[in-house]
């Protein structure tokens, strides 16, 4: 049976991403692009310092056995994580914001289908990535701590804020009612708490592979950044924002990882 403890690291995420949907209801139909630019810049600074301070350290440090080859797991683990964000990419169709062409297998699926499975796919990383670091504090096997593993999912669940925001009202402005858009930007969020479930349970069943779990979701996290919010963030005028959010992202997590974790 999952701890309290464990349930609230699951469920944080899931609830900054229904409480961002939420803002359909306040919100003009499309978000302001400067505005939009700013909350991308924000969630790829804080999945960056995720994956180095929560996920690629920690990795390294439980093997610190291994001497100077202590980094090993660390490397094998971070491109496995990037080559299977990259496998999905191909063969999942989906539609990134402010983009007319499809990536993945050619498909029939509307517009507003295909903007969930991009978020989707974003957000299986993220998921895996609390999982992961739950597993750690739970096994014992690694420095982590439950200040640490719960400060990733705070940290995952304000960056999901904005996301839950960014993908419920271009469903509205599709011609969602204000309803199924809202269900649409929450369920968006629900294969976090699953993934990170899942690999919780993966974990526990075989311990010696956590570092390597571990810098796979920050391998798969980083692709996400680097092929989906960076060009976001940095396409078109007034880019400064989105490098200035970054930095506030990346410094507010690394802030609360060392004074938290």
């Amino acid at each position: 049976m999952l701890s309290m403890e464990v349930l609230q690291g699951l469920l944080l995420p899931f609830l900054g991403t229904a409480l961002g949907a939420a803002g359909v209801y306040v919100l003009k139909k499309e978000l302001d692009p400067l505005v939009q630019k700013g909350l991308t810049g924000f969630a790829a600074g804080v999945m960056v310092a995720a994956s180095v301070w929560s996920l690629l350290i920690p990795a390294m440090e439980a093997e610190e056995a291994m001497g100077n080859w202590a980094f090993l797991p660390a490397v094998i683990g971070f491109w496995a994580g990037t080559l299977f964000l990259l496998a999905l990419d191909h063969i999942i169709p989906h539609l990134h914001l402010d983009s007319e062409e499809a990536e993945g297998p050619q498909s029939s699926l509307p517009k507003s289908t295909m903007l969930l499975l991009a978020v989707t796919l974003h957000n299986i990383p993220e998921g895996m990535a609390v999982g992961v670091v739950l597993a750690g504090w739970l096994s014992g096997a690694t420095d982590i701590t439950l200040g640490g593993a719960l400060v990733m999912s705070l940290g995952i669940a304000i960056q999901n804020f904005p996301e839950g925001a960014i993908i419920s009202l271009p469903l509205r402005a599709a011609g969602m009612s204000r309803h199924k858009a809202f269900l649409g930007g929450m369920l968006s969020g629900i294969v976090e708490p699953i993934g990170g479930l899942l690999t919780i349970l993966a974990a526990s069943f075989v311990i010696p592979v956590l570092p390597y779990l571990l810098a796979f979701a920050a391998g798969a996290m980083l692709y996400v950044v680097v092929e989906e919010l960076i060009p976001e963030m940095s396409s078109g005028h007034h880019s400064n924002v989105g490098v200035l959010a970054f930095a506030f992202g990346f410094t507010l997590m690394m802030a609360l990882d060392v004074a938290l974790g």
